[in-house]
């Protein structure tokens, strides 16, 4: 069911049809959240205070501008209680996060690289992108597993 959900959002962003790109829900928070679950669209995300983040990446060329919210504010949003938020892509991929790294460092989940918005084909509708140039313990293989794009679902536990 979770894949047929995945997929209808996808071919909702992708094609233009239905909902208008700023109504469609991008993002669902489940798990050990106040009234899970919580949905987001893109405008809502956007309601969330919004950073900068320039870093490179191993997947990206130079070292790109990344705008969107810090995961941390996202969670303190829903209440969230846990330890950990499992981060599950488009294509299924999921990796456990511990919610430490999102009080430790400013963890962007991102909706827009170099200015433009981040859709399924590239990397989105949200990349979560870790500040690896400002702290050097980022770049180890540990948090590169970590950069989950495509993200659509964080389950809290």
């Amino acid at each position: 069911m979770r894949a047929l959900v995945a997929g209808i959002i996808a071919l909702t962003i992708l094609s233009g049809r239905g909902m208008a790109l700023a109504d469609a829900v991008v993002l669902t928070v489940t798990g050990d959240v106040k009234d899970a679950p919580v949905t987001f669209t893109r405008a809502e995300l956007a309601a969330l205070p919004q950073h900068r983040l320039s870093t490179s990446t191993t997947v990206t060329d130079g070292v790109p501008v990344f705008e969107g919210f810090l995961m941390r504010d996202l969670l303190g949003a829903v209440g969230a209680e846990g330890e950990t938020v499992t981060a599950v892509a488009l294509n299924d991929y999921s990796i456990q996060i511990p919610i430490s790294d999102f009080e430790r460092f400013d963890v962007l989940g991102a909706v827009a690289m170099d200015g433009e918005s981040l859709t399924p084909r590239d990397k989105g509708p949200i990349w979560i992108v870790y500040p690896r140039d400002d702290h050097p313990e980022l770049q180890d293989m540990r948090y590169e597993t970590r950069w989950v794009w495509q993200l659509h679902t964080l389950d809290v536990q």
